[in-house]
């Protein structure tokens, strides 16, 4: 994710803390001022904000090392002020394999919250909880708060909602009985009733249940969206979107050159080539940021993305559409017999979807 800072790595998954996190901390520090608190107390509210981040790498973390037991890799974990983000190559498909994955997350939180449990002494009664709690963290109250964040975190992301982990254990054990895509419609539209309830209930008392319920809308459609174009698609290969049509520039070509080509033509992004071998592709964004950065007469080799993706042409086209969707790819270059015979993106898949559903509506409405 871009504006990321790289941590390191865990278990060979990069770690990256987004740089609006720094904006999280200048807030807390800010807060703190303004009640009154005293350097030590902000110290510890800052702390206790690192803590809770820490928490989330750890949820985060949960998911990718068991969908690594099931082969499904972690690309990276990004920690954001809003919470964290692990970007997995792939969504389980088996039912008992979604089930374990998302679970694991909660599992860490209601672990850390038993684990704390048992060296603090837990208020026995509300009013003696409140009473801690009523004057910030601070040292006697660091690890009560730290368990009840924990707590809060497992719970929130139990709701059975997309995009919370709820929502894909309920997905999952729906699937058990039902097509993916059915099981999708049916547990995105519980959340989306759930979210409609947030809302309301967010005009009489918490404004940011307001936020969460609209969140959960839009996650939850693109969720459902994304599961039934996936089902639609199954049954077709690469082959049957594969663009034969495709611009290519050479590599040896200036910026300049790329920018005629966009500007008069219908093409966004282009193959670069060098002596006939596929070199890079290149976009209308890395186009624009190239010219603003170096001028247009830099050559296209050294504005190209060299990162290369490459699928065969008998490629089930609802795993590509899975791998472009998740990780916003927007040219894929496709082989026959490793031999590069053409290109495939975003715009040609979806064109192919919205004709198909054009046509199977029309199939039915003739039936």
């Amino acid at each position: 994710m871009k504006g990321s800072l790289k941590l390191g790595k865990i278990a060979g998954i990069g770690i990256f803390i987004h740089w609006t996190f720094s904006i999280l901390i200048a807030f807390v520090l800010f807060l703190n001022y303004k009640t009154g608190y005293n350097a030590l107390q902000s110290g510890w509210t800052v702390l206790f904000v690192l803590a809770i981040f820490a928490t989330v790498l750890l949820h985060e973390l949960g998911h990718a090392l068991v969908a690594k037991k099931y082969n499904i890799e972690t690309k990276d974990i990004t920690l954001l002020p809003i919470g964290g983000l692990a970007r997995l190559e792939r969504l389980p498909e088996k039912p008992i394999e979604e089930l374990f994955v998302a679970a694991a997350g909660p599992l860490v939180n209601i672990a850390l919250a038993i684990i704390i449990s048992v060296f603090i002494q837990v208020p026995e009664t509300s009013r003696d909880l409140l009473s801690q709690l009523s004057n910030g963290v601070n040292a006697t109250n660091f690890f009560l708060n730290f368990l009840i964040v924990n707590l809060w975190l497992a719970l929130f992301n139990l709701i059975p909602a997309f995009p919370m982990d709820g929502g894909r254990i309920l997905r999952a054990l729906l699937s058990f009985k039902l097509k993916r895509h059915v099981a999708t419609k049916i547990a995105a539209r519980v959340g989306q009733l759930l979210a409609i309830g947030f809302v309301i209930l967010g005009f009489f008392s918490n404004p940011f249940l307001i936020f969460i319920g609209l969140f959960v809308i839009y996650g939850a459609q693109m969720e459902s969206e994304q599961a039934e174009a996936k089902f639609m698609l199954k049954e077709y290969t690469v082959r049957d979107v594969l663009m034969k049509n495709y611009q290519a520039i050479d590599a040896n070509q200036t910026i300049e050159t790329a920018i005629t080509l966009l500007l008069d033509s219908q093409n966004k992004s282009f193959v670069v080539t060098q002596d006939k071998d596929v070199v890079g592709t290149l976009n209308r964004d890395e186009i624009i940021i190239a010219l603003a950065n170096k001028g247009e007469n830099q050559t296209i080799s050294s504005a190209m993305n060299k990162n290369l993706i490459f699928v065969d042409v008998n490629t089930p086209l609802g795993n590509v559409f899975e791998q472009i969707y998740g990780n916003k790819l927007n040219l894929i270059l496709v082989t026959e017999n490793e031999k590069f015979i053409g290109t495939l993106d975003t715009e040609n898949i979806l064109e192919f979807i919205l004709i198909k559903e054009v046509k199977t509506k029309k199939a039915d409405a003739n039936f």
